[in-house]
């Protein structure tokens, strides 16, 4: 493992202030939490009740996206940046499902995720799991220690759920997306999914703030369509999440949360 000893993660690990990891844990009816990510999860849906529903839609469009990427599109290499604490159906897990030599990296910097991600996230025998201590900003870290583990001379499918809406416009998210993409072979895949400006969503932001928890930056669905130029979108392209190949016979209901796939051509 890439993680650092266990008493540097519970030096760096705060109970005291809410966490986007152990909040979204929370609102997925987890254990892994504490009294401040609770308070800050309960004021965000006194003003947002629909958290919780794209805390499910989230998890959920992770595992349509892996799915079509395991499967039709035959992807076996995996970089998932931000998965948040381990929950079911993670993302090796669902590519193993269906490849079991898929290999994935998982990168995070929340000490709690990483004390977890020893204990929970295992691999099949024919496949690889390894994770990355980093911050999703630092492309250059992120590839060397994944490189470990993946081929970059070989298609990688890169995941960022709900993960570029914390990296504030003056750190360049579509910069950070741009280097990522430079560094994948022809064939790899980018799927990304993230909430979007409306007057709820931006209110919610606000008492986010307000609680103490991690900033938020809320985008425009043109803002996030914009992280895929250059490459080649999957059927339906950027749309409302749970509108992006909803599993047959579901009725699907908009939510102002986005999510798209594309392919590096």
């Amino acid at each position: 493992m890439t993680t650092g000893p266990n008493s540097d993660l519970q030096a760096r690990l705060r109970t005291d202030q809410p966490a986007g990891a152990r909040m979204w844990d929370y609102l997925l009816g987890g254990k892994d939490n504490f009294a401040a990510d609770r308070a800050a999860a309960e004021a965000i849906t006194a003003q947002l009740p629909e958290m919780v529903e794209f805390a499910r839609a989230g998890r959920q469009f992770l595992a349509r996206a892996v799915g079509f990427l395991a499967g039709e599109a035959g992807i076996r290499q995996f970089l998932d940046i931000g998965p948040g604490l381990p929950t079911a159906n993670n993302t090796h897990e669902l590519a193993q499902r269906l490849a079991p030599e898929s290999r994935v990296v998982y990168v995070d910097n929340d000490p709690l995720v990483l004390v977890h991600a020893r204990a929970l996230l295992t691999s099949s025998p024919e496949g690889a799991t390894d994770y990355v201590d980093a911050d999703a900003r630092d492309v250059k870290g992120i590839l060397r220690a994944a490189a470990a583990t993946l081929d970059f001379s070989q298609p990688v499918a890169v995941i960022l759920v709900g993960i570029l809406g914390h990296i504030p416009d003056e750190h360049d998210p579509a910069g950070v997306v741009r280097e990522i993409v430079d560094a994948l072979a022809p064939g790899s895949y980018l799927a990304i999914n993230d909430s979007i400006t409306t007057p709820q969503n931006d209110t919610a932001a606000r008492t986010a703030h307000v609680e103490g928890a991690p900033d938020y930056t809320l985008r425009t669905v043109e803002q996030i369509t914009a992280f895929f130029d250059g490459l080649e979108l999957v059927e339906p392209g950027v749309v409302s999440n749970p509108l992006w190949r909803p599993e047959p016979g579901t009725h699907p209901k908009e939510l102002a949360v986005y999510s798209g796939v594309a392919r590096k051509l």
